[in-house]
Order: C-alpha cells, then structure tokens, then sequence
C-alpha cells in the first residue's frame, strides 16, 4: 500500500482517511474516537528531558521556545508509579490551550514479560486502573514498555521473547480495560531501526489489533540520514529485504494511523546548519505520509546519542518554529474529552 504514482497529497489522504474510517464528507477537521485527527497530523513534544526540569516547567519552556503550544505532551512512567500524576493532570486540562497526553510506561524491571503475562502485576495493574478511574476520564495515549526490540532474547526460557512481549502487552490492556480504563488509546511503539526489524522474531511482536489503536516508530536522525523519507523509511545495504517502517507498517497495518513517539535531529558539529536544513525538509514533505496522524519531538541536551534541541542554531530554531507552525499540524483541536 504505498504511495501511487502521480498521486496528489491530497488524493493520498483522503485514501488514507477512508482506510482509517474517518469521514471526509464531514465539514472542517474531527477526530475520531480513538484520537486520529481527520486533518493534519497532531504536534506533540517530549520537553527538554534528561535536565531535571519538572513536566510542567520543561513544557512551558520548550513551547515559548518553539512558538506554540503542543497537542500531545510525552511523559515517561515506571514500575508502581501512578499515571497521569497530579501534575499531568494540569497540563492535559490546561484552560490556554489543552493537550493529548502520551504515557509511556514500562512496568517493570524486575519481572520478566512472561511473568508480567501471568499475572504477576496484576495487583499494579488493578491499582492503576482505579487511580486513573478515580482522577482521569480523558483519553490519553498509551504504550507499553516502549521499543522492546532490543530487550528481547531469544532463549524461550528467558520469559522475554517477542511472543513473551505480545502476551504482556495483551494482558496488560485487557487487564486495564477489565477494569473499567476504556479511555486508554494504546501505542504499540517500534525502535524504527532496520537491524531490529530483520530480525526472525520481529513480526510475533504483536500484540494483535483488538489490543492496538495506533502504531509508532522512534526513529532519529543519524549521520545516513538526509530527508524525512530517510527518517521514517531507513533502510540499509546490509538488510536488503527490509522495505522501511512506513511502507512496512502501510502494508501491515493500512487501517491504523502512525505515530512517531520520538524523533529527533543530533547535533552535526562539522554541519551546523544541518538541523536547519532538516527540518526545512520536513515541513516540505510531511505531507507525503497521509498515514502518519502525529509527530512527537524529542527535545534533549543529552539524548543516548547527542544533543536534539531544536535551537542550538538560530536557523534551527527558525526553522523549526515554521515546521511547528504549519497549518497542517494545527488544523485540529485536542478533544475536552
């Protein structure tokens, strides 16, 4: 299911808002039940992580320093933490301008997926779903133990197969939703990475589509990227058979919207307007992927491997500040609920 020769931007997503379910024929932009936006693509952002600001600090920074305020907000949970906090709460039901949140939440490291499948949280679960009834009856993303790919091994002993990881994150959300958690809209999120998607196993990672509403990919912006194409489609010589995560997850999963959880541009010291130049770049051919319902950036002095802020340049932050403000990532409003 990829992009038809010739075809306009327009002609693609109005293909793609039909395999999605979203009815075009409607006048102006909605969103749907699960949260896909009928026009654009959703602009979230994961703000200044790793500098030891609070959430709400770090987002009000980081969206004075873009220009904008964001739709979806990324935060990161663990272990027994409850989500959304006290805090997550404010910034989701901000009266200046609400926002999606994407809760990433692994929820353990100490049990192992198969004994997570068996019930051994089950408590943990049980115990989040109440906090959540009782605090928060907006939709939110979910994803569950984000880019497991390289955590798995492949031992059937280990309890941390990829079919180990399938069985977690289903019971996982069928636990939640047994519960009563009807309004967790759950991510199944993929590293974006070719090496890990040619492995044999790659594809019993699923979960299975009555457990997924959206699927992700955290893909950067490496020294072999150039485009945007290269960013959501990476491919390598050495895995020839590998067709790119979009085309791939265009063919596997046509009916579902894609997200990219994380992106994010590392600082080229040899090339200091590269992320100018990068970004520039998305704004011009985002539209191109139709499926692709929302972008959330990785804003971070010290990421694994480099510095992602946008605004090291003043080019960069120019150019970034235009990306975000694109009408194709504003055309739709975060729901009230």
């Amino acid at each position: 299911m990829t992009e038809k020769p010739g075809e306009s931007p327009e002609r693609a997503a109005a293909r793609v808002n039909g395999l999605l379910g979203i009815d075009a024929s409607v006048p102006g932009c909605e969103v749907t039940a699960k949260l896909i936006p009928s026009c654009g693509a959703w602009w979230g952002i994961a703000p200044e992580i790793f500098t030891g600001r609070r959430p709400g600090r770090a987002l009000e920074r980081v969206e004075r320093r873009m220009g904008r305020p964001a739709h979806i907000m990324h935060v990161y949970h663990r272990g027994p933490e409850l989500f959304p906090t006290a805090e997550e709460q404010r910034i989701a039901r901000d009266p200046h301008g609400r926002r999606l949140l994407l809760v990433n939440w692994k929820p353990s490291f100490d049990r192992t997926w198969a004994e997570i499948a068996g019930g051994a949280l089950d408590q943990r679960i049980d115990r989040l779903a109440d906090h959540i009834l009782k605090s928060f009856p907006e939709r939110f993303f979910l994803t569950v133990h984000h880019e497991p790919e390289n955590d798995v091994r492949e031992d059937p002993g280990s309890g941390m197969t990829a079919e180990d990881y399938a069985a977690m994150f289903r019971h996982v959300v069928l636990r939640l939703r047994q519960r009563g958690v009807k309004n967790a809209i759950t991510v199944m999120t993929y590293m974006g990475a070719p090496n890990w998607a040619a492995k044999p196993w790659f594809e019993k990672l699923y979960p299975g589509d009555d457990v997924v509403d959206w699927v992700a990919m955290d893909p950067y912006v490496d020294d072999r990227v150039r485009t945007f194409d290269g960013l959501v489609n990476k491919t390598r010589e050495e895995f020839a058979g590998w067709p790119g995560f979009y085309r791939w997850m265009q063919w596997r999963f046509p009916a579902k919207p894609i997200m990219v959880a994380e992106w994010g541009v590392f600082e080229r010291h040899d090339q200091p307007w590269f992320k100018e130049s990068y970004f520039s770049a998305v704004r011009q051919e985002m539209r191109f992927y139709p499926q692709i319902k929302a972008l959330v950036y990785f804003d971070s002095p010290r990421a694994p491997r480099g510095d992602t802020r946008f605004d090291t340049t003043p080019g960069g932050l120019k150019a970034f500040g235009a990306l975000a403000r694109d009408p194709y990532l504003s055309a739709s409003a975060v729901p009230e609920k």
